[in-house]
């Protein structure tokens, strides 16, 4: 027999509301704020309850992938269908329009450091070739030369 504090899981009740809190991208801190529980408690469902992971999991796909995919469009640019209203001499006038949204740098350039990182990271890896006294150097030494005492200094 265990000792402990019974737990608060319940299988009726916690696998469906994670799967909506996770369909709404909550967070799982967020989850277990709402569960009112501690996060490693949280984290202790889903891998002692594959009911809850799995409802967690599914919940999170679409978000993530309608979040992906709203990102993609920002980083490339779209356009949108709108409608206009302008008033003409005391009557409303409905007008279709396209509105652009250009492309953004900066989603461009996550995307790319996100799917190419070997490709697009800014930091970048440098290799030496150098080797001192025999041995490979793994980095740049630098020495620090003092300048010598002047002979007038020394009097």
């Amino acid at each position: 027999m265990t000792a402990g504090r019974p737990t608060k899981y319940d299988p009726d009740y916690h696998p469906e509301h994670a799967y909506k809190l996770a369909m709404l991208s909550h967070t799982d801190e967020e989850m277990a704020a709402f569960f009112e529980i501690n996060t490693d408690t949280f984290y202790e469902w889903k891998r002692r309850y594959p009911e809850f992971s799995e409802a967690v999991t599914r919940g999170k796909i679409p978000a993530d992938a309608e979040v992906a995919a709203s990102f993609f469009k920002r980083a490339t640019g779209y356009d949108q269908p709108t409608e206009k209203l302008f008033l003409f001499e005391g009557e409303v006038i409905r007008a279709d329009t396209v509105t652009h949204y250009p492309p953004d740098p900066g989603a461009a350039l996550n995307w790319l450091k996100n799917r190419q990182p070997d490709k697009w990271r800014d930091k970048k890896q440098l290799e030496l070739d150098a080797d001192v006294d025999g041995a490979p150097v793994a980095f740049p030494i630098v020495r620090v030369y003092s300048p010598k005492p002047d002979e007038s200094d020394a009097a």
